[in-house]
């Protein structure tokens, strides 16, 4: 039982936000000059950053979680003899086998990163807005 089977559901979330990020980092410059768009892509970039970081967390947890499990298996059978199941191989196979919130983690890292990302855009529109409201009261 040498072969782990890779969590693709959160795998593929992961490296799409590894791909937008570094577009991002490339494309900085030219994105982050126009004032009308900064909040939007500052707020972009922290969304798939935490989404990354909740997507890809979940799937570390879940590769390491299989990788414990599968030192229990002595012989490579892919079947747990009774020599071979302990209560540590028990817990180690409630930890593979409890992951709902892993598995739901593309999703609940969606809500997550984007009720951030709604925040940090209504916080920085508002104190951009503010700014330039004092700056023409204090030109008048």
């Amino acid at each position: 039982m040498n072969e782990i089977s890779l969590p693709y559901h959160l795998i593929i979330p992961s490296l799409i936000s590894i791909l937008i990020l570094g577009i991002i980092f490339f494309k900085r410059k030219r994105i982050f000059k126009d004032e009308k768009l900064k909040w939007f892509w500052i707020s972009l970039t922290i969304f798939f950053i935490f989404y990354l970081l909740i997507v890809g967390g979940a799937t570390y947890g879940s590769i390491s979680a299989e990788l414990t499990y599968q030192k229990f298996d002595l012989n490579g059978d892919g079947n747990f003899s009774n020599n071979e199941i302990t209560a540590e191989q028990i817990i180690a196979e409630k930890n593979l086998i409890s992951d709902t919130g892993r598995n739901f983690s593309f999703i609940t890292g969606l809500i997550f990163s984007g009720i951030l990302a709604f925040f940090v855009f209504v916080i920085g529109k508002t104190t951009e807005y503010l700014k330039r409201r004092k700056t023409t009261h204090n030109n008048l």
